[in-house]
């Protein structure tokens, strides 16, 4: 007799997040949604933010309903949208609510970027061109410009769902599938984009250890565990970008095929084994993102349409 494993995924988009419990055993796997959730950006005065709080409230009623609806638990993962992060200050405490990749702040950034390093340096070293101003680097160059005093204060950077991760389990990471989205990372030497980002002036202490996609994080954290009512249960770094996660999923073993993942933007993709750069630039359109675990870490894309403000940025979509 098989035995039915049960798994969560905290599925964070940015319209709408969800609570997903996995039934897997020998033969299939199913899925319900236990709890399901608005999402969006807030304004404080000029500035678009996220609410992580909010969002961290829903992710533990989520825990609760699925523990509740299902007392053994084996394991759960997050995943979210893409580039935007928070910042953890020297006693871990968030420095700010993370803002939102729409805030106008980061207007003019990529020329700003460009008077500093050149087009052809950030794609050879970070496998995308810039083009986009709300990536995280123009976002971090938006903070250096205004002498921000979060940035000045900040000791760890945090995409969204690896904020999540910290406070699920007290470990401070980046997941892969993430931080070449961020073109702050090097995808062929796996480090860090230290000569951008020096270029730049952007602090690299902040940015922490970059783990593969099915890294098991640990365990909740006691006081979550209480929280929530679930039980041990260890947390899984998956593949922690949504469309990565999305990719992953795709029901096949062909090693050549295409996807067409479809979010609040839409994109028409294949699994690489290594990141496609060319010694001439980067062929129009195409756009290197972090895959999943196993034989193809990288998937490339195309973007296929643009998003609802009427430009395609490497968010994924969600929820």
């Amino acid at each position: 007799m098989s035995r039915t494993r049960n798994y969560i995924a905290l599925d964070l988009g940015a319209e709408s997040g969800r609570a997903i419990v996995g039934q897997l055993d020998e033969a299939r796997l199913r899925l319900e949604v236990l709890h399901r959730f608005p999402n969006g950006a807030v304004r404080v005065l000029d500035s678009l933010h996220w609410d992580v709080l909010y969002l961290w409230r829903e992710i533990q009623e989520g825990l609760r309903r699925c523990v509740q609806a299902f007392p053994s638990i084996s394991g759960l993962g997050v995943d979210a949208w893409a580039v935007d992060f928070g910042l953890l200050g020297a006693d871990d405490v968030l420095l700010g609510n993370p803002y939102h990749y729409r805030d106008n702040r980061t207007e003019g950034m990529v020329e700003e970027a460009l008077k500093h390093v050149t087009r052809d340096e950030v794609y050879q070293t970070t496998g995308n061109t810039l083009q986009f101003p709300m990536v995280t680097l123009c976002q971090l160059l938006t903070m250096v410009k205004a002498n921000s005093p979060a940035l000045q204060a900040a000791q760890t950077l945090l995409t969204i769902p690896d904020l999540f991760n910290f406070w699920l389990t007290g470990r401070k990471v980046c997941e892969s599938t993430h931080v070449i989205n961020t073109q702050c990372y090097n995808p062929v030497a796996r480090t860090w984009a230290s000569n951008v980002l020096g270029k730049l002036s952007i602090p690299q202490h902040i940015f922490p250890e970059v783990v593969t996609a099915g890294t098991v994080l640990g365990n909740l954290l006691p006081s979550v565990a209480r929280e929530t009512g679930m039980p041990e249960a260890a947390v899984v770094a998956p593949a922690c970008h949504d469309s990565a996660a999305a990719v992953v999923g795709v029901p096949t073993q062909e090693k050549d095929y295409l996807f067409v993942s479809c979010g609040t933007w839409t994109v028409l993709g294949t699994e690489i084994d290594e990141p496609y750069i060319r010694p001439e630039g980067p062929p129009a359109g195409l756009w290197n993102e972090g895959g999943g675990a196993g034989q193809h870490p990288l998937h490339l894309q195309r973007h296929g349409t643009v998003d609802r403000a009427g430009v395609s940025p490497p968010m994924g979509g969600g929820g």
